[in-house]
């Protein structure tokens, strides 16, 4: 596949609320969208790094200049998805960057094809069921509140982000209020250390799905540790950014559950690597979600898929970040999304709003 040109395009996506994390407060998504061009189709890529290097060290602008001066001129005269996660190899790190590169050529090759991202990665299911990731309240009335109406909605799991001084009171809370049938899990973005393991075993009595991320995201050791010493599952998110950092984890024993983040770990071709991995070892796995728009989020409800995700993920609707998405938006039906079945990703931005949103354009010719 011949590319001819290659946008960059920033757009600027305010939200619906603000989300707060352990590791800060968002308001609004600095997005980089990237643009594959060929002769006979083109192809869309998300990038899901912040504007700020807070939940991993990649960021917005770091990841266009990784991009613009050194992986694009990286690509061959004529590539394919497979070849583009190879050419992009030697470059250490940068696998959001990489992600929305290889994510756009794959989607260019796919609709010149005719084939559906789903169908490519062998998914198994035509919809998904839908969880929710609900941010840090400020009271727990609110939190109350925010609960009852994802769960009004339709949502199928509830998450809650904790941090130190916001973890126990509000999951019996809400385990309280809405009784011991809603599923429910825990994420606390590496917010913990292995001391406050006597802590985090007083969330077993709420008898959550899994506790992710607890610990620092570069010590798979203490997780394995901290494993040992409670029954709430352990599931690793910022800890997997390979197939080969999933393996290890399941050695270890630091983990029986995995967020999949295709972001996170390089692009969906390594996301499915990571899939069949835990498959083969029985971990269960999920689809995590970076507050995409409607071009991330429909690759991550196709992932979603896929016969080893066995678990609802933070696919979401559009309406539970944006006000208005830049596709058509993935409507909540039934407490599932819909897999996209058109060529590639199968959606495309809405152009005008898509122009009304966008911040700054960079061509790139091939």
């Amino acid at each position: 596949m011949k590319i001819t040109g290659i946008e960059m395009r920033r757009i600027a996506m305010p939200l619906v609320a603000p989300f707060r994390t352990s590791f800060g407060t968002e308001t609004a998504r600095d997005v980089l969208l990237v643009r594959v061009v060929t002769p006979d189709s083109e192809g869309w890529g998300e990038c899901a790094a912040m504007s700020e290097p807070l939940y991993s060290s990649e960021y917005a602008d770091g990841a266009a200049e990784a991009l613009r001066r050194f992986l694009i001129p990286a690509l061959p005269a004529r590539v394919d998805a497979f070849g583009t996660g190879r050419a992009l190899a030697p470059f250490k790190g940068h696998r959001m960057a990489k992600a929305a590169l290889e994510t756009a050529v794959l989607d260019a090759q796919l609709r010149s094809s005719g084939q559906s991202f789903a169908s490519f990665l062998g998914a198994a299911a035509e919809r998904v069921p839908c969880g929710v990731s609900v941010g840090i309240m400020d009271s727990i009335p609110e939190l109350l509140d925010a609960v009852e109406g994802y769960l009004s909605e339709g949502y199928v799991r509830i998450k809650l982000k904790i941090q130190p001084g916001w973890d126990l009171a509000p999951v019996r809370a809400v385990r309280e209020r809405f009784g011991p049938d809603v599923p429910l899990q825990v994420d606390a973005n590496a917010a913990y250390t292995l001391t406050d393991a006597p802590h985090l075993a007083k969330l077993d009595a709420f008898d959550l799905l899994l506790i992710e991320q607890p610990l620092a995201n570069d010590d798979m050791v203490q997780h394995a540790a901290l494993a040992r010493r409670i029954t709430t599952p352990v599931c690793l998110d910022e800890s997997i950014e390979s197939a080969e950092h999933a393996a290890a984890a399941i050695t270890l024993g630091a983990c029986s559950i995995i967020n999949v983040k295709p972001a996170r770990v390089g692009g969906y071709l390594e996301a499915r690597r990571i899939h069949d991995l835990a498959r083969a070892h029985g971990v269960a796995v999920w689809c995590g979600g970076m507050l995409e728009t409607g071009i991330g989020r429909a690759a991550n409800v196709a992932l979603a898929a896929l016969p080893g995700f066995t678990l609802p993920g933070d696919t979401s609707a559009s309406r539970r970040y944006f006000a208005t998405d830049i596709t058509p938006p993935f409507e909540l039906r039934d407490g599932h999304l819909n897999v996209p079945a058109g060529p590639g990703i199968g959606v495309d931005p809405v152009q005008d709003i898509l122009d009304e949103v966008t911040t700054s354009t960079e061509w790139i010719t091939r």
